[in-house]
């Protein structure tokens, strides 16, 4: 849809009050500027960031670094600013890596003294611990349901029941009758680990539901746990986020979670069926656990790509809107018709060429916003939002100066040209005015969250800005495709459920480069309208996250 000059202007000025008048020079550059990001552009940056070449840019790997000075090179091309460590590019992260060691290591069931083995692999799965080498637990076993404590919601799975040294099993996930983003955060497992050592657990092994293990069959997921875990490191050098208090951990199988609960008050039918009405459960299994687990660490250190656009007003210029796309993927993973690297070419090759063009859109603007831009290129997100984490919590700029952040997972209509769009978290802050300026600009309709199930909000990067306190938004696609002879739903769950984290996530699938940039024109629109207002965002007054999180920065709740 041709965006006219007229159009800007109402756009503009609808959500400027206050702000300084634009000339005409300034709407038509605006406009010429967001012809920058080239479907071509975001082809081309893909092509390479897929290539063999780069091994699937594994975090801290050499294909990694490769990515990262190609990223940085290109900002310097298009004369953005180095705003990482000591006047570089570049934000080194350190990570602890910890692996399995599997010949080693054991997790057995014992119930009326008799002991039965699980088998790794098969019964049951885990990454190995970032705390411990060497580590070993023989408790009691609790089920509890989700793991979740929401006392806003008047759940509670933990009430009835004494999980004190004990080793408690919990469901992926959290209640389908949570509002979308609140069942994404009760899902997290670092709220659900921080849960449980509040109440006194030793040990958490989660399982999944039935409809969880067709999403994500065991089969896939065994590969991406044994690759390790990583944590980022604190200045003492210790990991970020762990909970050295739980000396049991992993994902039982279908037959490891029937080695658990047999003999138990309820079978796994039951539990699935109050978990899937949203019932707080929790009761003692008729078994005890013992798991040694024996771990490999090793140190890794792969940076964040920082790169700055300095704003025009000498008010607002240092206050910064973020944007960030994670350039890691998998690196070498599980074969595929012979090909063992998983190229990300989608997740995320094309949310940082996405990026890369609405960087250079902006460099082309002869007045640029009034307030800088920050275009923060992560690492790590592939083991859990580690880059984005680390910067929002030892930012290159002053964090009270971090106004929004505008996250790139995936180039917006890249799999079929859409109709409309989720701005998964948008609805907690004043952001969403903007993104609703900008979809009508573009001509995008926008629709709640369709998976909520899937719980995107928490696993991408703008999760990171927001458990700092900071208002964010990560457009992804809606399931509506503007052209009829295309299933976007049917394409989105079939894209999760054969190529997700695979090496068929490559150059050769069908994309769909002229609707890729028409998506990315709508994040440089978001991004353009907050750092113009005279305004900063501000999360909704009594909004859950701004209990939870707006302490964490300047962002305030509005009215």
């Amino acid at each position: 849809m041709k965006i006219t000059v007229l159009a800007f202007l109402v756009f503009a000025l609808a959500s400027l009050a206050g702000a300084q008048q634009f000339t005409a020079a300034d709407r038509t550059a605006a406009e010429a500027a967001m012809k920058q990001v080239r479907p071509q552009g975001i082809r081309a940056h893909m092509r390479f960031l897929s290539d063999d070449l780069l091994e699937g840019r594994g975090t801290g790997t050499p294909g990694y670094q490769i990515a990262a000075k190609y990223v940085a090179s290109e900002m310097e091309a298009m004369g953005l600013e180095p705003a990482g460590m000591n006047g570089t590019w570049f934000q080194p992260v350190k990570f602890r890596g910890a692996k399995l060691v599997s010949d080693q290591s054991s997790l057995v069931v014992v119930r009326d003294g008799k002991e039965q083995p699980l088998k790794e692999g098969v019964d049951f799965e885990t990454s190995g611990s970032e705390t411990s080498t060497d580590e070993t637990v023989d408790a009691p076993v609790v089920f509890v349901g989700y793991g979740v404590s929401a006392p806003e919601r008047h759940y509670d799975d933990y009430a009835g029941v004494d999980v004190r040294g004990k080793i408690i099993v919990t469901l992926h996930g959290a209640p389908a009758s949570f509002p979308s983003t609140e069942r994404a955060y009760y899902s997290d497992g670092i709220v659900k680990a921080a849960n449980a050592v509040a109440h006194g657990a030793v040990g958490l092994l989660a399982m999944l539901s039935p409809e969880d293990a067709k999403r994500y069959p065991w089969q896939w997921i065994v590969p991406q746990i044994r690759s390790g875990s990583l944590r980022w490191l604190d200045e003492k050098g210790n990991p970020h986020d762990v909970f050295p208090q739980l000396r049991a951990g992993g994902l039982l199988s279908q037959t490891g979670a029937e080695a658990l609960f047999a003999g138990a008050p309820k079978t796994l039918d039951q539990v699935f069926a109050a978990a899937n009405a949203s019932q707080p459960q929790a009761f003692p299994l008729a078994v005890s656990a013992k798991q040694h687990t024996v771990s490999q660490h090793e140190e890794v250190e792969s940076p964040n790509i920082v790169g700055v656009l300095r704003g025009s007003d000498p008010k607002l210029r240092d206050q910064y809107v973020v944007y960030t796309a994670h350039v890691d993927h998998l690196g070498r993973c599980h074969p595929v018709e012979g090909d063992d690297i998983c190229h990300g070419a989608y997740d995320n090759g094309s949310g940082t060429a996405a990026l890369l063009e609405v960087a250079r859109a902006f460099t082309t603007l002869p007045r640029p916003p009034r307030r800088s831009i920050l275009f923060a290129f992560v690492t790590g997100e592939e083991k859990g939002l580690l880059g984005s984490d680390y910067f929002a919590n030892h930012p290159t700029v002053p964090r009270e100066d971090i106004v929004a952040n505008v996250n790139i997972d995936g180039a917006p209509g890249l799999l079929y040209p859409l109709k409309d769009i989720v701005a998964l978290g948008v609805e907690h802050s004043s952001l969403s005015g903007d993104v609703q300026q900008a979809a009508k600009m573009i001509g995008y309709q926008i629709s709640p969250d369709p998976m909520p199930e899937e719980v995107f909000f928490i696993r991408s990067d703008q999760y990171s800005f927001v458990r700092q306190g900071i208002p964010a938004v990560d457009v992804t696609d809606g399931l509506q495709s503007s052209d009829p002879k295309l299933n976007g739903e049917k394409i989105v769950k079939t894209w999760m459920t054969t190529l997700y984290h695979t090496p068929k996530d490559n150059m050769n699938q069908p994309f769909y480069y002229d609707s890729a940039a028409q998506g990315s024109r709508l994040n440089f629109l978001i991004g353009y309208d907050v750092a113009e207002q005279a305004q900063a965002p501000v999360w909704n007054r009594g909004d859950f996250f701004a209990e939870k999180f707006a302490h964490g920065s300047g962002a305030s709740a509005g009215k």
